[in-house]
């Protein structure tokens, strides 16, 4: 497996576990729950741009593969 679908396979299963914290947030109703969802959707984003960032580079590189 390249780099490039390893990174592709991490985001995807980020944006499922994005998912899955909003689903719990929308029920959520106590500070502490809230909270700790929204530092761990933060976290989450942050890897997320991370990998965009490296795939981006990688593209304008013309090191796709």
């Amino acid at each position: 497996m390249s780099q490039r679908q390893s990174n592709i396979l991490w985001l995807r299963d980020l944006l499922e576990h994005l998912t899955a914290c909003q689903q719990q947030l929308e029920w959520a109703t106590d500070s502490k729950t809230i909270g700790l969802l929204a530092e761990t959707m933060l976290r989450d984003l942050e890897h997320c741009r991370q990998l965009c960032d490296g795939l981006r580079r990688r593209a304008e590189a013309g090191n796709v593969a």
